[in-house]
């Protein structure tokens, strides 16, 4: 008789790895991370880029499982004519740190997007990786948190959006008490396009 796998899935609280477990005659475990991304961008079809920035991500990183609204926002960091789009996505993933952010700046490439070394600049599409499960990376090539996200109304209104009692693994205050707390007072209008919550 041919045996059946199976598949089940269990969640933990926001910020334990999500494990899948399959059997076909033995067991294994693969750990699924949780992961929020920041997408940004002034240049161009910002929209239309998003929307295949996320079709990419889906292929290539795991499985965009929540969006949050879309944000119009003023630069930040430099002068530029041009408004900014952000927007957070939560990804299932089980690609590891170091990995995803290689991922993440070869689908940047792939849109266009050229980066200028330590300069703030215009550009069609930015992917930041805002958190990884609750870990804390301190790297020459990667931090996480986000070291600046709590610094930043376009990053903790999409973000309190779909997550607003998520806490900082460092500063220990939820999403909604770094907002309040946030010194920035760039204007930051929520788009009346929502996309669907896929969750």
């Amino acid at each position: 008789m041919k045996e059946i796998s199976f598949c089940r899935i269990v969640f933990f609280a926001e910020f334990c790895p999500l494990y899948l477990w399959v059997s076909s005659g033995q067991q294994s475990t693969v750990v699924m991370n949780i992961v929020y991304l920041l997408l940004g961008g002034n240049q161009g079809p910002v929209a239309e880029t998003f929307r295949e920035a996320i079709g990419l991500i889906n292929q290539k990183l795991g499985e965009v499982v929540q969006q949050s609204s879309l944000y119009e926002s003023e630069p930040w960091g430099f002068e530029s004519d041009s408004l900014f789009l952000n927007q957070v996505i939560k990804l299932h993933t089980a690609v590891d740190a170091f990995d995803l952010m290689d991922r993440i700046l070869e689908i940047e490439k792939q849109l266009g997007r050229q980066r200028l070394s330590g300069e703030m600049a215009s550009r069609m599409i930015d992917i930041d990786i805002l958190f990884f499960n609750d870990r804390v990376i301190d790297h020459s090539r990667l931090q996480v948190p986000h070291p600046r996200l709590h610094l930043r109304r376009f990053t903790l209104l999409p973000m309190k959006e779909l997550a607003p009692w998520l806490v900082h693994p460092l500063l220990q205050q939820t999403i909604s008490q770094l907002l309040e707390n946030c010194p920035d007072q760039s204007q930051v209008k929520r788009l009346d396009e929502m996309p669907p919550n896929i969750e």
